[in-house]
């Protein structure tokens, strides 16, 4: 064998083993994410809450204080405030997901709701884990918020996104009739994995979504009131640019899952955030 062909199997050995080196690397790449996913996910427990007592002096709705979340908040909304003692609190933990295509506003839903705490989250490949703490009748809650890219390649999450949530949010852009249509795939996929979750169809960006033709925003509530009642699912109308029914959403999961003295009200007026179930 001459020497510049001997240079070459040299050479092309060398790329071989490097070639293995870097797809072992990328593999545990992945695997080490999908522990660190598999060791958040805990058992889901809550307890249901007390009504308030009919006889006691006041009557007004459970109130649900939220841990630093009053800057979320319009500026004409009062302050929420704690029925009960914050340190001898029961804490509930509670696991949402969001699921819908990319580039839909999942991020900034998620983003308007907790804060920019960056400290509180931890971001993997196709996935964003959130935590928030707040406070109901004297129990804390312990949201475990999480957020699945919109992309082919985060189907794979979509067992330990979903396992054990008590909602998954199926998300779309309101000016992007594509994004809605993709909801049907996400809830057959998220329904493999979780038949029991509180199902709820989100549309985003509303302060986008008032500039479209009459007739076009009419043919999309339209369509997605065929939706939601599909799914057997509350819709929401929302924009995070404005914080526009986020709140409302969670604390309608509240409500929901604890039998709490709240409810929302339907709103079918083309041209205002839309609620309706």
């Amino acid at each position: 064998m001459t020497l510049p062909s001997m240079k070459t199997v040299h050479l092309n050995t060398k790329w071989g083993i490097l070639e293995r080196v870097s797809i072992f690397r990328r593999f545990f790449s992945f695997l080490w994410d999908k522990i660190l996913v598999c060791s958040i996910a805990g058992p889901i427990q809550y307890r249901r809450l007390t009504r308030p007592d009919s006889s006691s002096s006041s009557s007004s709705p459970v109130e649900v204080v939220v841990v630093d979340d009053n800057k979320n908040l319009p500026e004409d909304h009062p302050p929420m405030i704690c029925n009960g003692n914050e340190a001898d609190s029961d804490l509930v933990s509670l696991k949402i997901s969001l699921l819908g295509d990319c580039q839909i506003g999942k991020t900034s839903f998620l983003i308007k709701y907790v804060g920019d705490e960056q400290e509180k989250s931890l971001q993997l490949t196709g996935l964003n884990l959130v935590n928030k703490t707040l406070f109901v009748q004297g129990a804390g809650i312990a949201f475990s918020i999480w957020d699945v890219g919109g992309d082919s390649n985060s189907l794979d999450l979509l067992p330990i996104a979903c396992k054990n949530a008590v909602a998954i949010l199926f998300m779309f852009d309101l000016t992007s009739r594509c994004t809605l249509n993709g909801v049907v795939g996400w809830y057959s996929q998220a329904r493999k994995w979780n038949q029991t979750a509180i199902p709820i169809l989100v549309g985003t960006k509303f302060d986008d979504f008032v500039g479209l033709p009459p007739d076009l925003q009419w043919t999309i509530v339209t369509q997605a009131r065929a939706y939601a009642r599909a799914m057997n699912a509350t819709l929401f109308f929302s924009s995070a640019t404005h914080n526009i029914n986020v709140n409302k959403i969670f604390k309608f999961i509240m409500a929901k899952l604890f039998n709490l003295p709240w409810t929302v009200e339907r709103n079918l007026t083309i041209g205002e955030p839309i609620i309706d179930f």
